[in-house]
């Protein structure tokens, strides 16, 4: 039996046709298939993360396709994509720019950094020192920088996948809380299966010598397309209670007991946008308590900070998050 807040929903819904978004996201999934096994929920939010105009964390062990995955997903959307590899002695100019000096006119001028381009691909983010790290809050937010007085627009989209390696701490620099607030997710990519793992081997061991994976996949959405389907995706319908609902499920992370640093309202925007963005690729035009709960441990995990004592018993954000979405009263 359908429930009374769903019922709400569709009354209230414009009768929105999400048949060209679906289609565009199947098509995308199929071109990642030729090359990727699995990773469904991550390819999932990576999705969900383009169509909500959103930057994404990636953090996982190395080896199990995080850079792959980010790479093939830009080769599908006809748009520019740069891969700047963070370490150690890299540079704020050498991301964002720099002024060149003109012999010939006397004069400087600014050369853009990689960083201009739509889909941006930062390998091992935690590698860079904080200065560099820190060279991203402008753009990253506001999508545009400011050098030299002079402010220098991002072309739309623009996107930003970073890679972190959990494990490894020699060499790495922690992301201030401020950078990571700017990221809509923080997607945990977990090792394949043994029957993916399988299925891994044998495609390799089948696969030509000379195989390229990126001349394997084609382009399915270009700019224009994409600033269509997330036209789209805002007009997904919300109800009252959905917004309440999210509104309360952040605030409970600066009140937990078991939490020192709650989420900010940049959690509650990503949430919403989010939910829309998963709700349209679900063919729904209103969101759904489970849209909200599904995506927050992703929102959620990498804008709270635990206490010392959770932290020593082995607690983890995931299970607070887990807990609040518990005890949360659901809108029915």
């Amino acid at each position: 039996m359908m429930e009374p807040l769903e019922e709400t929903a569709i009354a209230l819904a414009p009768q929105a046709d999400f048949s060209a978004l679906q289609q565009a996201v199947q098509q995308i999934k199929e071109e990642l298939g030729k090359r990727i096994i699995g990773q469904e929920p991550f390819i999932d939010l990576l999705l969900v993360a383009i169509l909500a105009d959103g930057h994404v964390l990636i953090e996982g062990v190395p080896g199990i396709a995080k850079t792959l995955t980010a790479k093939l997903l830009a080769r599908t959307i006809d748009v520019g994509f740069n891969r700047i590899q963070f370490t150690p002695d890299l540079m704020p100019s050498d991301v964002l720019g720099t002024s060149v000096f003109h012999p010939g006119t006397a004069t400087f001028q600014f050369k853009q950094g990689p960083v201009f381009s739509n889909i941006i691909l930062i390998d091992e983010i935690n590698r860079a020192p904080a200065k560099t790290q820190a060279s991203l809050f402008e753009v990253m937010e506001e999508q545009q920088i400011t050098h030299d007085g002079t402010q220098y627009a991002m072309a739309d989209p623009f996107i930003v996948l970073a890679t972190q390696n959990p494990i490894e701490q020699e060499g790495t620099y922690r992301l201030p809380e401020a950078q990571l607030d700017r990221f809509m997710f923080k997607i945990l990519v977990q090792y394949p299966t043994l029957e993916e793992e399988v299925a891994i081997l044998g495609v390799h061991h089948h696969r030509p010598a000379l195989a390229r994976d990126l001349e394997e996949i084609q382009p399915v959405l270009n700019a224009a397309q994409i600033s269509e389907l997330r036209r789209q995706v805002k007009s997904v319908h919300v109800d009252q209670k959905v917004l309440e609902y999210i509104a309360h499920l952040v605030v409970q992370t600066r009140a937990n007991k078991s939490l020192y640093l709650g989420a900010s309202p940049r959690a509650s925007l990503a949430l919403l946008n989010s939910a829309k963005a998963l709700a349209a690729i679900r063919n729904r035009s209103f969101v759904t308590p489970e849209d909200v709960q599904e995506l927050a441990p992703s929102v959620l995990r990498h804008r709270i900070l635990l206490t010392p004592e959770r932290e020593m018993e082995g607690a983890t954000p995931d299970d607070v998050v887990k807990q609040i979405i518990q005890k949360t009263e659901v809108p029915r």
